[in-house]
């Protein structure tokens, strides 16, 4: 019969086996993402070219006097309201319909065409000439198109409104008062 094993010795490798066992582990690495890290490397190039690496480690090297800074400048009541108009414009952008101001947008383009094109002169317009020139079909259709932007302007849009400036205490009361109806 087979004697037990009793002592048990773990296979100990050198340093200078773990060292190659690494190196040849990161050699693997490095050719298997050889792609990805030349790419990187010319990322960091031509962030070493426009200075964009010295930027960035003054920032990280000075982040806390920086950071305060940052912290201390965002602070001030006016740029507070700043970013809040910021976001309440970036959302009001999303409310806008591009595919309906395009036709308009590019009205608004001609006008401005002509208008760089016009020479001043010393002509004056008559009242006369505003009247004959609503015979114009195009400024007969401007007029209307103009109309009806003026006509929508006028619509009353307050159920649409996502912000007002009413106080809290204004607020509390108006509810108070549908509640009572």
């Amino acid at each position: 019969m087979a004697k037990a094993i009793k002592n048990i010795h773990k296979l100990s490798l050198s340093e200078e086996e773990k060292r190659s066992n690494d190196l040849r582990e990161v050699e693997d690495a490095l050719i298997e993402n050889k792609a990805a890290i030349l790419q990187t490397l010319e990322i960091m190039n031509h962030m070493q070219d426009k200075g964009l690496l010295a930027l960035l480690n003054g920032l990280f090297g000075q982040g806390d006097k920086v950071l305060n800074i940052a912290v201390k400048a965002i602070d001030k009541p006016e740029n507070t309201n700043t970013l809040k108009n910021l976001l309440l414009l970036l959302g009001t952008l999303g409310i806008i319909n591009v595919k309906q101001l395009e036709p308009f947008l590019l009205k608004i383009n001609a006008g401005i065409a002509r208008v760089a094109d016009y020479k001043d002169t010393e002509e004056k317009t008559s009242y006369f000439d505003l009247v004959r020139s609503l015979k114009d079909p195009e400024i007969n259709k401007a007029i209307t198109i103009l109309m009806q932007f003026l006509k929508g302007m006028g619509q009353d849009t307050e159920p649409y409104e996502k912000t007002t400036q009413d106080t809290p205490e204004k607020r509390v009361n108006q509810t108070k008062d549908k509640t009572l109806e």
